[in-house]
């Protein structure tokens, strides 16, 4: 057993360089093993396809006869855009399949394995299952919840402050918190900002300075369709996709000026404080998207919190203090007791140059008492 903890290991470690491309697939992660030697290894491919399974069979050619094929996720028993997984490893005599856990996504949901098992190939459906919860986060949310994972990226002062009381706040953070967060844009399917980010700071949203990468879908929440045609965003969206999330009926001259420009529009229901944040999020996921990267402002932050949508924050610490009169991290929530505060477990705490990169976790409901 710990021999296959070493090999599923190493699968996980292979398969997080598809994060970020492969939506709305999950980024998996394939070993085939024989004799203590890997003879072929795959990760999902850009755009989904081909998987991991059929990328290492391609490398192993006739070594996989006879192999331990170790993969991150339940092989697929459906036909999509190819084969499935499971048959492929069949056709090509691997001997036993080790998964970390089972696809939830109910095409497959077991059956994968099953047909593995009932042409003879030795099976093991749980290895490592909680690395598998954490590396296909995002794909799990999308198939059980209808949404897609959120990460929520946070840069602030020590009193909590994103920019001054005059909208000033670049760079509260120095040049190695920023290149975190475009590592951090590189393996999420998209980057999400409010109206108020947009206009205040024209950002561009891609990825800087990691050589030719996959780009994520840069959405804005803007229910007025106040985006700029002129704008960084919609002057790129031929280069690289935008989105935008707007209420509906929305004056059309707006709409088909930004159209023109290539962003894709998408009309969404209205809450009390703006689009509503469920629908929003179930119209990324009905498009595909497992992992969103929520970049601000205060107001998109504080709704995300507050309806309990936030999967993993990031919060960059900087060594200054702006003062009363900053901005906030957050939004109101509209609490009134100490106890209906979100809270959340530190999971790692380590120095970006001069400033400090927090991770945290929601903290489960039975340890909120």
């Amino acid at each position: 057993m710990s021999t296959d903890r070493r090999w599923m290991k190493a699968a996980f470690a292979i398969g997080t360089r598809g994060a970020g491309a492969v939506w709305p697939n999950p980024a998996v992660g394939c070993l085939l093993v024989k004799g203590n030697r890997v003879v072929g290894r795959g990760w999902t491919r850009p755009g989904g396809r081909p998987h991991a399974e059929i990328e290492a069979l391609a490398r192993a050619g006739n070594a996989a006869h006879g192999a331990t094929a170790y993969v991150t996720l339940e092989p697929c028993a459906h036909h999509g855009r190819s084969g499935p997984c499971a048959t492929a490893l069949i056709a090509a005599g691997v001997a036993r399949v080790v998964g970390a856990t089972t696809d939830p996504d109910r095409r497959v949901a077991g059956r994968g394995y099953d047909r593995l098992e009932a042409a003879g190939l030795a099976v093991t459906r749980a290895c490592l299952p909680e690395l598998a919860e954490d590396a296909h986060q995002g794909f799990f949310t999308r198939i059980r919840h209808g949404r897609p994972m959120v990460t929520l990226k946070l840069a602030g002062s020590l009193d909590g402050r994103i920019a001054t009381g005059t909208g000033d706040s670049r760079w509260i953070t120095g040049p190695a918190a920023r290149r975190q967060v475009h590592a951090l844009r590189r393996n999420h399917d998209a980057v999400l900002v409010g109206a108020g980010t947009l206009l205040a700071d024209n950002p561009d949203l891609r990825v800087r300075d990691f050589g030719t990468t996959c780009q994520p879908v840069r959405v804005v929440l803007d229910r007025c369709l106040r985006m700029p045609p002129d704008g960084r965003l919609a002057q790129s969206a031929r280069e690289s996709p935008v989105w935008v999330l707007h209420a509906k009926n929305i004056d059309t001259g707006r709409h088909a000026a930004l159209a023109a420009c290539g962003v894709r529009l998408f009309p969404v229901a209205c809450g009390v404080r703006g689009l509503d944040i469920q629908a929003t999020l179930a119209t990324l996921a009905e498009q595909g998207l497992t992992r969103v990267l929520c970049e601000g402002g205060g107001a998109v932050a504080g709704s995300l919190i507050a309806a309990g949508y936030v999967d993993r924050l990031i919060a960059f610490g900087a060594g200054l203090v702006i003062g009363a009169e900053g901005r906030p991290n957050f939004g109101a929530l509209g609490l009134e007791r100490l106890a209906q505060a979100p809270r959340f477990m530190l999971e790692r705490l380590c120095p970006a140059g001069p400033d400090v990169r927090a991770d945290w976790r929601p903290l489960p409901p039975a340890a909120r008492a």
